[in-house]
């Protein structure tokens, strides 16, 4: 019978800034991030991540290398980024010239559960719960919905 080559979860090679809190188990590698932020338990941060002053990341979160997020934000529980967008009709299989990037804007607030697919997201933006974000957002507002759209009559 084989040994599994098993990982504890971590937090190792972080640029933090001042105040920040991270509640663990968390697993947080390379990545960078801001003054007064706050991480909730069972998620990852992977390395390259840039996260801004005072944003809020809740627990279960997963942001993949190539997110950035701006300040003042809010992460929702269980909130997934990715980065691979199967361009080649499934998985880049380690193949991170295939990976894409994301970027938020500041004050973006993303729903519980939501999904971001690599896109831009402007500032101001609310993200409803479960939503599924496929395209840049560039005009504030709320979105909600799967494919995610722009709710109307709000901003």
């Amino acid at each position: 019978m084989s040994k599994p080559d098993i990982k504890q979860a971590a937090i190792r090679d972080v640029t933090f800034g001042v105040g920040v809190k991270v509640v663990e188990p968390s697993n947080l590698y390379g990545c960078k991030i801001g003054d007064d932020c706050f991480v909730g338990p069972f998620t990852e941060i992977q390395k390259g991540v840039v996260i801004g002053a005072r944003t809020r990341v809740q627990s279960h979160a997963f942001v993949c290398e190539l997110v950035t997020i701006g300040d003042d934000c809010f992460i929702g529980h269980g909130v997934m980024f990715v980065n691979d967008t199967f361009s080649t009709g499934g998985p880049a299989r380690g193949r991170k010239e295939l990976w894409r990037e994301t970027v938020i804007g500041n004050r973006v607030s993303i729903g519980s559960n939501a999904t971001i697919l690599p896109v831009k997201i402007a500032d101001d933006v609310v993200i409803g719960a479960g939503a599924v974000v496929t395209k840049d957002i560039t005009t504030s507002g709320t979105y909600a919905g799967n494919p995610a759209r722009r709710l109307p009559g709000r901003s």
